[in-house]
């Protein structure tokens, strides 16, 4: 039986079954609190605990998965592409959303970083989290912060985005696709872009912009973060 919890398979398995088990929750539920990806922790979490199956088992096949982010992240340009016409006549106000909300996102975690007198590398490590895994990682892991946490910051984002933003949109009554988008993309990246896209394409097009948008905006500034962080 170990042999068969050291197998690549078991954990690309385990993880395509408990996220299946999440989405078909939500799907009865519809729940925002029942995101298939705070389901899929849980459930997996829960299966190496009770089976007592190490980490570095679950995660030979866990690993495999993760190499799929940057490619996923990359295959949103279609749904871009298919809505340029509304990015060519709304590029000013999209690119200053974004712009905002990387800058705000960083200016949050720094100044509350200060406020709690928090390490310097866990300030390192959770400032780029608003990005997508892959440029969030790279932007860390170049300024000597701790990947995991980096990730865990991520998901974390994501996962209050996906919930939260919905909420806070019916309440501002923003109803507008493209302020949709933007904001889910901007606020919880590839997480949110998920969410946008069960709302609307256009949602789910705009919020994939804004992925790239804010990834690019937070690499550019995050130098200037890390230069007051010293």
């Amino acid at each position: 039986m170990s042999e068969l919890f050291k197998s690549p398979f078991f954990g690309i398995a385990i993880s395509a079954a408990a996220f299946y088990a999440g989405a078909m929750l939500q799907k009865k539920t519809r729940l925002a609190v029942c995101n298939p990806l705070i389901i899929a922790i849980v459930l997996v979490c829960a299966v190496l605990a009770a089976l007592k199956i190490p980490y570095e088992h679950y995660n030979a096949g866990g690993s495999l998965i993760t190499l799929f982010l940057a490619p996923a992240t990359a295959c949103l340009a279609v749904s871009i592409y298919a809505k340029i016409e509304i990015l060519k006549k709304n590029w000013l106000p999209i690119a200053v959303g974004c712009t905002a909300g990387s800058i705000a996102s960083m200016l949050s975690v720094y100044a509350l970083c200060r406020i709690f007198a928090l390490d310097e590398i866990i300030t390192r490590s959770i400032l780029p989290k608003s990005v997508t895994t892959p440029i969030a990682v790279s932007i860390a892991s170049a300024h000597e912060g701790i990947t995991s946490v980096a990730i865990l910051s991520v998901l974390f984002s994501g996962i209050c985005g996906s919930v939260c933003a919905p909420l806070f949109i019916k309440a501002l009554k923003a109803g507008d696709p493209i302020i949709t988008g933007v904001s889910l993309g901007a606020c919880s990246h590839a997480i949110g872009t998920a969410k946008a896209l069960e709302i609307g394409e256009t949602e789910g097009a705009m919020s994939g912009l804004a992925i790239g948008i804010c990834g690019f905006v937070t690499v550019l500034f995050s130098l200037v973060f890390y230069k007051a962080i010293g």
